[in-house]
């Protein structure tokens, strides 16, 4: 048996998440389909960063294991795909390579809007409210000064640590939109719409910068927001070295 990665990129837009679900389209059901399709066999994959429904990616792995000769070409596979998933690339990497344990970190960017723009529509955020970007910076700044994210993180979730090493925490402007950009070893479920979602209310001057660093050091994700949609969040990308 030989082991492949599968680099991917989609717009997660109509999609309940990254992972196979019952009774629910998934990004890697439609992979499994196709390259059962195309290679006239099952394939069990296993996914390096998990992205809930809506959720876009612009880089993110899987892995497989397999007796085929896979071809490294990946145009017939793109052909068999939906519009919005796009295989990027498939290489051979070593029997103990695994796409999730394996990543070293993951990048998320979060895009909102403030002015109407239909061509932003299912990949921004649109915020009509006024927002105190400077605000906004600080509360991303004071996230770099911690290490547990309870607080942001969903219920339910099956985790033994709510420990994240943040590596970047920014808010920069590109073109029409204000893009978050956080950078760390792992996120928790839900992660970075609370905080995105909470750094708002920051912004909005609903809560002051001194009740964030609260939310944080509460370890309650009921004081955290976490109602911020999923069109602005992409995975931007996944590294190993």
């Amino acid at each position: 048996m030989s082991r492949y990665f599968i680099e991917v990129s989609y717009k997660g837009t109509n999609y309940s998440g990254f992972q196979v679900q019952d009774n629910a389209n998934s990004i890697q059901e439609e992979l499994e389909k196709a390259l059962e399709i195309f290679y006239k066999q099952k394939f069990v994959l296993t996914g390096s960063s998990r992205t809930d429904a809506g959720v876009h990616a612009r880089q993110n792995f899987f892995h497989f294991d397999t007796d085929l000769a896979i071809k490294e070409d990946v145009y017939n596979l793109n052909a068999i795909l939906p519009y919005d998933i796009v295989v990027k690339q498939i290489f051979s990497v070593p029997d103990d390579a695994h796409s999730r344990f394996d990543a070293k970190s993951r990048e998320y960017h979060y895009y909102i809007y403030q002015q109407k723009n239909p061509f932003l529509q299912d990949i921004a955020y649109f915020v009509p409210y006024t927002i105190d970007i400077k605000l906004l910076q600080q509360a991303a700044k004071e996230i770099m000064n911690h290490t547990d994210f309870t607080s942001f993180s969903k219920r339910n979730t099956q985790v033994n640590s709510f420990l994240c090493i943040i590596y970047m925490s920014e808010w920069v402007q590109e073109a029409n939109c204000w893009v978050y950009k956080v950078k760390a070893n792992r996120f928790l479920r839900g992660m970075v719409k609370g905080l995105v979602g909470t750094m708002l209310l920051v912004g909005k001057k609903k809560i002051t910068l001194e009740e964030f660093k609260t939310v944080i050091e509460s370890k309650d994700c009921t004081n955290a927001d976490f109602s911020v949609s999923s069109d602005g969040l992409f995975l931007h990308e996944v590294l190993f070295h």
